[in-house]
């Protein structure tokens, strides 16, 4: 054998076996990215669902109403008004922005993840 194929036969080995390593450890990394996104995604949506406004007023308003319906038979019930909700303070708005966008991000990295592991 020349010196030419004895070097790529070589470079082959060497290559191969960095190749494995390099598969083998970046494997594993990708396999916990998607739980931890899956687990900053479900903190960070029940920190969206505690921040929404509260609309409980608004519910037992209209269940009212359909309780004086159904009691009424057929005849119109009393008008009920609706609570007006309150505005949203500007830094609530940026809190929201936030959280919504750290979410969107979290689902894109186990996405991007998920994604990288299939290729």
């Amino acid at each position: 054998k020349d010196v030419r194929s004895q070097f790529w036969e070589t470079y082959e080995v060497v290559a191969g076996e960095v190749d494995s390593e390099f598969l083998e450890r970046y494997n594993g990394d990708i396999d916990i990215i998607p739980t931890f996104a899956g687990l900053f995604s479900a903190v960070t949506t029940s920190f969206i669902i505690a921040s929404q406004p509260n609309s409980e007023d608004t519910t037992n308003a209209l269940l009212t109403q359909l309780i004086l319906l159904v009691a009424n038979g057929t005849s119109a019930p009393q008008s009920i008004t609706l609570p007006q909700p309150a505005g949203y303070s500007s830094s609530n708005v940026w809190a929201q922005s936030l959280a919504y966008a750290s979410l969107l991000l979290s689902l894109f990295a186990a996405f991007g993840a998920i994604l990288g592991k299939q290729w």
